[in-house]
């Protein structure tokens, strides 16, 4: 996610350009960090966009685990309050700031940023704005911004996958795990998923897995190594935890170990410094946040690549359940749910 210093919120924008107006918005707010229970459904003043801005109407916020960190105030950045979770936001254009081009009245668009997604009207920036083609619609385009922005950055900006490289994912069920088996299925590459349970195996099985082990198996890096003697070539990491260094073992010689985050919770996992020598492997950090306040362009570059290849079928992010903004907080719950599958999408109506 996004510095503070480099976002602003749709609460804070609210309170700094209030209109003298009777327009409302309506959004899923909370006045403190914590607990769920104390995020409400508010109406409050709807504020102007501000130059480089654009006012839309939204369809379609996807939400994830993070959202629900940033929500509890457990996320590495801290949001300014109030605050209106949901960053990955799908909606149509009411108007724009000073200093806006390319967006016209009524153009359906889809951006990342933190937060500022569950409500009926929000205010995004331009610059890390895209279009989204007719073939799509407004619940699988929010699906992709962030788990297929995080995961294309990972594997071609920082890693340079190639086509027959072994991919070994952590987490391979989730929403960034399945985004990068579909990608390197996409781009022939051979992906590896780790995962628990008959049904979230076959998920990344259907994502396009060339393979699936349960790292529950205390002899899954055996299996592993029947099918890579060598190692693999690369690991795609959102896990950490203590798959992390068992991951790094399991390279190949000059392989990557790609960080991606740590939702196994509890300690950062540590490596010994020998195992990078001995392997002659990088570890490699991927920091979306920082793709984002460094270089929106390239943001803008890939949404667009992967809207593209969601329009023709290549990519397909999977929805789990589609809640009403009146249920947003029966949608955090929903992400609770160790069986869950998919995004969970929040829609005005």
């Amino acid at each position: 996610m996004f510095s503070n210093s480099v976002q602003e919120t749709q609460a804070q924008r609210i309170s700094r350009r209030q209109v003298e107006s009777d327009a409302v918005m309506r959004a899923f707010c909370g006045n403190a960090l914590g607990e769920i229970e104390g995020f409400f459904i508010q109406d409050t003043a709807l504020a102007e966009p501000g130059y480089g801005e654009i006012l839309i109407s939204v369809e379609a916020t996807a939400i994830g685990f993070v959202d629900l960190l940033v929500a509890r105030g457990l996320y590495q950045v801290k949001p300014e309050l109030p605050f209106i979770p949901g960053g990955e936001i799908v909606g149509r254009v009411v108007r724009a700031g000073e200093g806006v081009s390319g967006f016209a009245v009524g153009q359906r668009v889809a951006t990342w940023q933190f937060g500022a997604g569950l409500a009926d009207q929000t205010i995004i920036k331009a610059s890390h704005t895209v279009h989204v083609p007719d073939a799509i619609d407004s619940d699988m385009a929010a699906a992709v911004m962030l788990d297929y922005l995080t995961a294309y950055y990972a594997l071609f900006d920082r890693s340079q996958l190639r086509p027959g490289q072994s991919l070994l994912v952590t987490g391979a069920s989730g929403g960034v795990g399945s985004a990068a088996i579909q990608l390197a299925h996409a781009s022939s590459a051979m992906g590896i998923g780790l995962a628990s349970g008959g049904a979230k195996r076959d998920h990344v099985i259907g994502m396009g897995a060339s393979a699936v082990l349960d790292y529950r198996d205390e002899d899954w890096r055996s299996q592993l190594k029947v099918l890579y003697p060598a190692g693999v070539d690369m690991v795609f990491d959102p896990v950490g935890g203590a798959l992390f260094e068992l991951c790094f073992r399991s390279l190949a010689k000059c392989g990557r170990h790609l960080v991606i985050g740590f939702a196994s919770g509890g300690s950062i996992p540590r490596l010994p410094a020998n195992l990078p020598l001995l392997k002659s492997a990088d570890l490699v950090g991927v920091d979306a946040r920082y793709l984002w306040n460094t270089n929106p362009a390239r943001v803008r570059e890939i949404l667009t690549i992967l809207l593209g290849m969601a329009a023709r079928g290549i990519i397909a992010p999977v929805i789990s359940a589609r809640f009403a903004l009146k249920d947003a907080a029966s949608a955090f719950s929903a992400l609770e749910d160790p069986d869950r599958i998919g995004k969970i999408i929040v829609r005005p109506e």
